[in-house]
């Protein structure tokens, strides 16, 4: 007798389902192939730092934006592959970027340049571009620090350590974010091995 699939929350395939709306068609997301528990959701997630802010914890593979009372939105993300990929500390959102251009950074070229060495010159946003629909540039003391918070191509990557240190989220995700959090917005990066937000 073949396994009974568990039935889809209807609340999860509306909230993953196909974006019509973009310049850019954005595909329905299969649940079937992400952890639920990597699934958006508001939790308690007691914080000093301010509503507002986004605390991403690599060691969880979450972000979180924090909103009053305790509480935060909760998403899934997937991280860096190595731990010296990861970005650590605070910075800020220094801009904001719909369908976004995408330019692998010299160290991902040298490190991959069978895979990046073709896209040195940048890549126009679209379907077929890594950064997804969306993009909050994390800037320190003014500077970009060529990591981002964006959407993906890999859904199923979520969760996992696997990117190139940038903090990849389910486009719908990402969306939902992005329309969330204004430029100037603090993020906080915690350590690969932390999981308790900083003040």
């Amino acid at each position: 007798m073949a396994a009974v699939k568990p039935q889809v929350d209807p609340q999860y395939a509306l909230m993953y389902a196909s974006i019509d709306s973009e310049p850019f068609p954005v595909p329905a997301v299969d649940l079937d192939t992400i952890d639920p528990k990597f699934l958006r959701r508001e939790v308690s997630y007691p914080s000093r730092e301010q509503p507002g802010t986004i605390v991403v914890s690599p060691a969880e593979r979450y972000a979180y934006l924090i909103l009053e009372g305790g509480r935060a939105i909760r998403y899934g993300v997937g991280v860096g592959k190595e731990e010296a990929f990861n970005f650590q500390g605070a910075a800020t959102v220094g801009r904001k970027a719909e369908w976004p251009r995408w330019t692998p950074t010299p160290d991902m070229i040298r490190r991959e340049p069978d895979r990046y060495a073709k896209h040195a010159g940048g890549l126009s946003g679209g379907v077929d571009n890594p950064l997804g629909p969306r993009a909050l540039y994390l800037y320190r003391n003014g500077r970009d620090t060529l990591y981002r918070l964006h959407g993906t191509v890999e859904p199923w990557t979520i969760g996992t350590m696997v990117s190139s240190g940038c903090v990849r989220l389910l486009n719908q995700d990402i969306i939902d974010l992005y329309r969330r959090v204004p430029t100037g917005s603090k993020v906080v990066v915690l350590p690969v091995n932390s999981t308790v937000a900083s003040g």
